[in-house]
């Protein structure tokens, strides 16, 4: 079920002009309202909540050792075909913590899940089809339909996504409109 935002309404310039909203705020209430909106699409608020957790702990605990033991992590990075391994264990490991620290707020869960799918797709090529790895054929599709998952139905019931869209919705109502 999706629901119209009054930022899609047709209105003549001058409606807001009276309405004291210049047309680049309306355009960024909708940019925003489009990220931080949920939809539950028949999964539940408790199995989308857990959804972005466990994958938050598990990226963030992915990405963190991508830090902590970057040695390791670098010597691996070498055999796949990337142009600058040292920069790729970097970038991954800051992808996957941000994002996966993202994820455990609900925060702009559409763009950390977004990014993260792409890593999950890098994992999947370059270490798992590439090279074999068995995590990286096992664990990082299931992330990545987890990351889908996430695209589709935003941070849910228990985010901050959800809380910045109520505000909105608020806001917008409150607004007096001139009709």
């Amino acid at each position: 079920m999706t629901r119209k935002h009054p930022e899609h309404r047709s209105e003549s310039p001058g409606v807001r002009a009276q309405t004291g909203t210049a047309p680049g705020a309306v355009r960024w209430r909708a940019f925003a309202a489009a990220i931080v909106e949920t939809r539950t699409l028949g999964t539940g608020p408790i199995l989308l909540a857990g959804a972005r957790w466990v994958a938050a702990i598990i990226f963030v605990g992915f990405g963190a050792a991508k830090f902590a033991n970057h040695g390791a992590e670098l010597a691996s990075f070498r055999h796949y075909p990337l142009p600058a391994p040292g920069f790729f264990v970097y970038l991954a490991g800051v992808v996957e913590v941000v994002g996966g620290l993202l994820l455990a707020a609900g925060l702009v869960t559409r763009l950390a899940a977004l990014a993260l799918a792409g890593d999950m797709i890098g994992a999947i090529v370059v270490s798992g089809l590439a090279r074999g790895e068995v995590i990286s054929l096992t664990l990082a599709p299931v992330l990545l339909a987890a990351m889908i998952i996430l695209i589709r139905s935003g941070g849910g019931r228990w985010s901050v996504d959800n809380r910045i869209a109520t505000h909105l919705n608020r806001a917008e109502q409150a607004r007096p409109s001139a009709r």
